[in-house]
């Protein structure tokens, strides 16, 4: 077998396919680099974004004497298309697509990748490099070749049906490519039609599927683009099997370089399932919080009103140990590999306010399938009664700081969210007992955070009771309704944290150090946060600005990941953040020209 030629520098300007089942990361030259199976958080059989050398495993066509390439998406769908060239300008196309589209009254989700290579121009030489690994790229598989495919088999089975010469691909051979190659990767199954066939259906029930989902979606005037590729993103987040949403499809990718800020967040945070369910609904997308109710029910329910986690796994798992791998050089060499994250053993009380915060539109909203009722309530009451409970205990807070534990302004803040919502979804289901069981509490609350939460010395809303250090997540407070953002206070936080906490255009989450010592990147969704202050507070103009910065920071395929470095505007930490990808369809909403500017 000849050897590949070693992947460039792993970068984050990827492209993401998917289908609400799994996901694959391909980058620039059309390198499938990341791709879990059989879920979100499962085995990466395709891991070169951790490990860029020799042992990576990857699935490649390259062309001989590569000169260089071009990739975008078909525009309003999932499907990326990569072209590449020569150096004589002889080029190929490659078609990368996740299937995804009702088939007898059911949608067809399968965990199959279909890739389709057709000749641009000239006569090209290409090689297919397939080497996936399992077991984190511990474990090659053992390879069988049947008359039309190849299978993989190890710790799974993958079969490759192909319709390109069988023996080129298991050596790696340079060939002329003369006419269209299909390959279609997935279980152990036989293709009920032809490979040509199948490949060329799937293309179209799926342009034709996400074609149809976007054209229902209510988007801003402006922006159209930008908003479109961050709503496809988030529903790629979306585990429609549970209903579960992770925070992102990768682990491990550095907060910043050299930081060991590595964390694995291929798991559904409640906080931010909250928020692209949120900024989902804006669009008018509610079939996703319809899937993660079913999901957040479970853990409701399951919790009894008692203590509930942070994160949990995309089936409900409580456990997700955290443990090093230590055999994986990581992005860049920059490890450590981390799998599983202890973040699932810390209290975080924000967390009760962001279940009912993420539940409460099901009660008023009458598009829904199911809408909630008092059965639902009465879960949701025995939240509200927890978050009470410990509004005023120290915990890890949003951040999740290890080694740390305060009374966190931002959790006390959700913690009067919850009873705030609650007393609002009591008056739309005619139970005035409860409407005002509940405003009692959250007036409690609030007091609570106004008298101590504010720093005379700073002139602002601190990050912790009786603390000094700032926090960006106090410009939340206009966000969740519980402060008129033209209130002299808030507009003074602002100022405040733009003065501490900001580089240029770009936010930082806090100040203070934390157990790997001060913050070096921007963290998007805190810049985002602010666009919205500002635009609240009456200062559009520099609201946009910002967020044209953030637009442009963004990778060629329009996804961001959690953090941007402030001096060289490189993407860092997990990719694509479904936080970021939140902030930007938040900010487009909020700063567009209304449509009856121009109809």
């Amino acid at each position: 077998m000849s050897s590949v030629t070693p992947p460039h520098t792993p970068s984050l300007n990827l492209g993401v396919i998917g289908n609400c089942a799994y996901s694959a990361l391909i980058d620039e030259r059309g390198r499938i680099v990341w791709c879990c199976l059989p879920r979100f958080d499962g085995d990466p059989v395709f891991n070169a974004l951790l490990d860029g050398g020799e042992s990576g495993s990857i699935w490649a066509f390259e062309i001989e004497n590569f000169a260089r390439s071009e990739q975008e998406y078909i525009p309003n769908t999932a499907i990326l298309r990569t072209r590449l060239y020569d150096q004589q300008g002889h080029g190929i196309e490659i078609t990368d697509l996740a299937p995804r589209f009702s088939s007898r009254d059911r949608m067809f989700r399968p965990l199959t990748v279909v890739r389709r290579v057709k000749v641009l121009s000239g006569t090209p030489r290409v090689r297919v490099v397939m080497r996936p690994r399992y077991d984190w790229g511990r474990v090659q598989p053992t390879v069988t070749q049947g008359s039309h495919h190849i299978r993989y088999v190890g710790t799974q089975i993958l079969r490759l049906n192909t319709d390109a010469p069988l023996n080129y691909v298991l050596s790696e051979t340079f060939f002329v490519v003369d006419r269209q190659m299909n390959f279609i990767l997935g279980p152990d199954e036989t293709l009920q039609g032809g490979i040509e066939e199948t490949a060329r259906r799937f293309e179209q029930e799926t342009l034709s599927y996400w074609n149809t989902w976007v054209r229902r979606l209510a988007i801003p005037l402006e922006w159209q683009d930008a908003v479109i590729r961050a709503a496809i993103t988030l529903k790629l987040s979306l585990f429609e099997d549970t209903g579960a949403i992770i925070a992102a499809m990768t682990t491990s990718i550095p907060e910043a370089p050299n930081s060991g800020r590595n964390w694995d967040y291929r798991y559904c945070w409640l906080r931010d399932a909250f928020f692209v369910v949120r900024a989902l609904n804006s669009l008018s997308e509610v079939g996703t919080m319809e899937d993660y109710l079913r999901w957040l029910n479970n853990i409701v329910v399951r919790s009894r009103g008692g203590h509930i986690q942070p994160l949990y796994g995309i089936g409900q798992e409580e456990q997700l140990p955290e443990a090093i791998l230590g055999h994986l050089p990581g992005y860049r060499g920059e490890g450590p590999v981390r799998v599983g994250n202890q973040a699932q053993e810390h209290f975080q009380h924000d967390v009760y306010g962001n279940i009912i915060l993420g539940a409460s539109q099901s009660f008023h909203d009458h598009r829904l399938f199911r809408r909630a009722g008092k059965v639902e309530f009465g879960y949701l009451e025995a939240v509200g009664e927890q978050a009470f409970r410990v509004y005023d205990q120290p915990d890890a807070g949003m951040w999740e700081l290890r080694t740390r534990a305060r009374i966190h302004t931002s959790s006390v803040l959700m913690s009067w969210a919850a009873c705030d919502r609650l007393a609002k979804v009591a008056a739309t289901l005619k139970l005035p007992d409860r409407i005002r069981y509940w405003r009692e509490r959250a007036d409690v609350i609030r007091e609570r955070i106004l008298r101590e939460a504010w720093s005379e010395k700073r002139q602002a809303f601190a990050e912790s009771f009786g603390g000094r250090d700032l926090d960006a997540s106090a410009l939340l407070m206009a966000e969740v309704g519980f402060i008129d953002p033209h209130d002299a206070r808030f507009i003074a936080t602002v100022d405040a944290l733009e003065q501490s906490l900001c580089d240029g255009p770009y936010m930082r989450r806090y100040e203070a150090p934390d157990d790997f010592g001060k913050p070096e990147t921007a963290f998007n969704i805190c810049t985002f946060w602010r666009i919205d202050a500002l635009a609240r507070i009456g200062r559009k103009g520099q609201a946009r600005e910002i967020f044209e910065v953030m637009l442009a920071s963004r990778n060629k395929l329009g996804l961001l990941s959690e953090d941007t470095h402030p001096v060289t505007g490189e993407m860092w930490g997990n990719f694509p953040q479904t936080y970021s990808m939140v902030g930007l369809i938040n900010a487009a909403v909020r700063l567009s020209a209304p449509w009856d500017t121009v109809i």
